[in-house]
């Protein structure tokens, strides 16, 4: 089994409303500083994204990839990688759970494997700065209430 980096964070606000902004592809490029375009290509019987086209500049690394994402109850959800021109694999889940007052604990975890050799330690504070900027991302972003 691939090696994978996790994370997690605390944001004030409910699990539903931490969902309703990872869920909301379209507005990605607004809060993440990675993604540029979104495009949800198919969604499932409730209208949640199903695939969804993301254009990505991180900086040496830029891609244009395709993720399928799997919805499990109303807190979580997972991706894997259906193409891509950098990466090999891709694999992440966003799993919240309710904590203290009102707010919601976020695990983020991934698991990259990108075509160009790269030395696992290397890989994976790669993962480690996507994750720590995703979830402070986020954070930001649902706190705001925008």
């Amino acid at each position: 089994m691939a090696e994978h980096t996790s994370s997690s964070i605390t944001i004030e606000a409910a699990p539903a409303d931490v969902m309703a902004v990872i869920s909301d592809f379209a507005r990605y490029p607004d809060w993440t500083g990675e993604v540029k375009e979104a495009e949800v290509l198919k969604t499932d019987a409730q209208g949640r994204a199903e695939q969804v086209r993301l254009v990505m500049d991180a900086g040496a690394i830029k891609d244009d990839q395709v993720l399928g994402y799997t919805w499990t109850g109303e807190n979580e959800v997972s991706w894997t990688l259906v193409k891509s021109q950098m990466l090999r694999s891709l694999d992440g889940t966003y799993l919240l759970k309710p904590s203290g007052a009102g707010g919601t604990e976020v695990t983020y975890v991934l698991t990259v494997d990108v075509k160009i050799p790269m030395l696992g330690m290397i890989k994976r504070k790669a993962e480690k700065v996507i994750i720590d900027r995703a979830l402070a991302g986020l954070k930001k972003r649902v706190e705001s209430g925008q």
